[in-house]
């Protein structure tokens, strides 16, 4: 990838551990799984009375296992497609513009000085991660 794609990745993986940003991971699937498990082991062993039992405590386990899973989002940012990732680095060379740096330092420091500059980045990352990767920035 190159290398000035790189550096934009880097200053948003940056900014967003800064700001420790993380985004509530979905597992929507496994808190179904345990409650429908739940329900039907119930019924095999206590009939319909078991169903209710069965699934009333898989809920409860699903719900368990669901509760409180966030993922930092600068650790999304460096795992994100070359599409993905293309299409960030568009996104904030716009607001960059004609911003010229010799690595990714000088980078991140030119932006961290204007803290508008930050601000406006973070709010691209932000508004990204939530209509791009379908994430749910978690307060």
């Amino acid at each position: 990838m190159n290398r000035q794609i790189d550096d934009v990745m880097e200053l948003c993986s940056e900014i967003s551990k800064i700001e420790q940003i993380k985004v509530a991971v979905d597992n929507s699937v496994q808190g179904a799984a345990a409650a429908s498990g739940g329900a039907f082991l119930g019924g095999v062993l206590g009939g319909p009375p078991g169903i209710f039992i069965g699934g009333a405590l898989g809920g409860a386990v699903g719900w368990w296992m669901t509760s409180g899973k966030f993922r930092p989002l600068h650790q999304i940012i460096m795992e994100m497609t070359p599409e993905e990732k293309m299409e960030l680095y568009s996104e904030v060379m716009e607001e960059l513009g004609n911003l010229a740096w010799d690595n990714v330092a000088g980078l991140i420091l030119s932006v961290m000085r204007k803290s508008s500059l930050k601000m406006k980045i973070l709010s691209i990352i932000i508004s990204f991660a939530t209509k791009q990767l379908k994430v749910k920035i978690a307060s």
